[in-house]
């Protein structure tokens, strides 16, 4: 495939990096919206879209952003293609500071970075034909490509599946899918490095999707594409991601590969959207779901809760989660979280078992498999804590009444199928109690061996 011809004299901001160094690093970017009331229109308060976002994209990979509705995917997006501007933070593209950079100074960045929008239908302009859409970048940017422009608007329709014959249409004349191939046509024009593509799939029909998916997965390989691509559709972000970032209430609670992501999720918040994805088997229709719901909708960014924002709707969630903010920290080569009491981990906060009384409620929507292995490592970790916390006393019965150890295996046993007791049924004892009162009943199943 033939790449646009760019002009000698344009200016780069550096030399191209190459596949698998870092092209993207965000670090700290926040975005809060002003809310402003009264006559004088004085500040009250703002709207937290984007919280302190850190992440690294490199070249040549793709990048998958999901999340529930307004968790501040679309607004990140325009971020790091200074389409607004940040709050705080910065944004290096290529080692370049362009947080704050002017119009003169973003000019030459437009040609490195594009930008799919999410809707179709408004982000053409209908008053214009599609030949002059895709040749706007061409004019704006004083990039004459070799044998003129309207030679390569057609090249670059033919290399989205479009008519080159279609070139004096206008955009109410397409459909849906063909409205987001010259949308992809126009963002390619310039060659650029990285393509940020807000919902590029969402308003189009299923067959569409496939088809629009499968192009973009096509011309990066063919033309060394960045993508940082924002979804909806866990299906579609599984199929062209290497990585994929799960945000909720404007910050990252998971950063992971694709592989480790959807095998070994480990925020409850990662667990609970895996498990909304429909299983496409026809032999599997009746089996019984797993889905794990979750309580209430998302909070108001413009109050976001205290310590992990999760811990509202969270199902694990105690009281360090309620008044500490986790770190995004990597438990695992490739795969950082951002959680006190992560899945398929040790707890980070193995010393704090008392259940929030959201959480206990939280509880109640989860389904009791879901609830049995997600708490399997936290009951084993809060028998523990209880163990060495009991009196030396305590201990001296319960080893007397075990009788050579046949009680504590019983409530080794029962601490492991008790301990998820409490935030099942949402009662109010500490997740760790029932892990003594396990030893109890232990011991007393046993009472051939006393009257041996």
């Amino acid at each position: 495939m033939a790449i646009p011809a760019q002009s000698s004299g344009a200016a780069t901001l550096t030399k191209d990096a190459a596949p698998g160094e870092t092209l993207l690093k965000v670090t700290g970017l926040q975005k809060h919206f002003p809310i402003k009331k009264g006559l004088l229109q004085r500040q009250v308060g703002a709207v937290r879209a984007v919280d302190g976002l850190d992440f690294e994209v490199r070249a040549g990979e793709t990048l998958g952003v999901v999340g529930e509705s307004g968790c501040g995917k679309s607004t990140m997006g325009r971020l790091i293609t200074r389409l607004l501007e940040p709050t705080a933070g910065k944004v290096e593209f290529e080692g370049k500071d362009i947080t704050h950079l002017g119009v003169g100074g973003m000019r030459p960045l437009r040609r490195d970075v594009q930008m799919i929008f999410q809707d179709p239908y408004s982000s053409l302009n209908p008053r214009h034909t599609i030949g002059t859409i895709i040749s706007a970048p061409f004019k704006l940017q004083g990039v004459e490509p070799e044998g003129g422009v309207k030679k390569e608007v057609q090249r670059l329709l033919s290399v989205v599946g479009l008519n080159p014959e279609h070139y004096n249409r206008y955009p109410h004349e397409f459909s849906g899918g063909q409205r987001q191939r010259i949308g992809i046509a126009r963002a390619l024009a310039l060659n650029p490095k990285l393509v940020v593509a807000d919902e590029p799939v969402s308003a189009l029909d299923v067959s569409i999707q496939a088809q629009v998916v499968n192009l973009l997965d096509d011309l990066q390989q063919e033309l060394g594409l960045t993508y940082v691509i924002i979804a909806h559709d866990l299906s579609v972000v599984r199929h062209v991601s290497d990585r994929i970032a799960v945000m909720y209430l404007g910050k990252i609670v998971e950063l992971a590969d694709r592989d480790l992501l959807y095998k070994t999720p480990m925020h409850p918040y990662t667990k609970a959207l895996m498990s909304a994805v429909p299983i496409p088997d026809p032999a599997r229709k009746s089996a019984k779901s797993e889905r794990i719901l979750l309580k209430g909708d998302v909070p108001s960014p413009i109050s976001p809760p205290s310590g992990c924002r999760f811990h509202t709707r969270c199902w694990k969630a105690t009281e360090i989660c309620k008044t500490t903010e986790p770190p995004l920290k990597e438990l695992r080569p490739g795969q950082q979280v951002a959680c006190h009491h992560p899945e398929n981990f040790a707890d980070q906060a193995p010393q704090d078992v008392v259940l929030l009384s959201d959480a206990k409620e939280a509880a109640e929507l989860v389904s009791e498999e879901a609830l049995a292995e997600s708490a399997e490592t936290s009951a084993a970790l809060a028998a523990q804590v209880e163990a060495e916390s009991e009196p030396e006393s305590e201990r001296a019965e319960d080893a007397a009444d075990g009788e050579g150890g046949e009680g504590g295996e019983g409530g080794d046993k029962s601490a492991a199928e008790g301990g998820d007791k409490p935030a099942a049924e949402g009662g109010d004892k500490p997740a760790a109690e029932p892990a003594a009162k396990g030893t109890d009943d232990g011991a007393d199943e046993e009472p051939p061996a006393k009257e041996k």
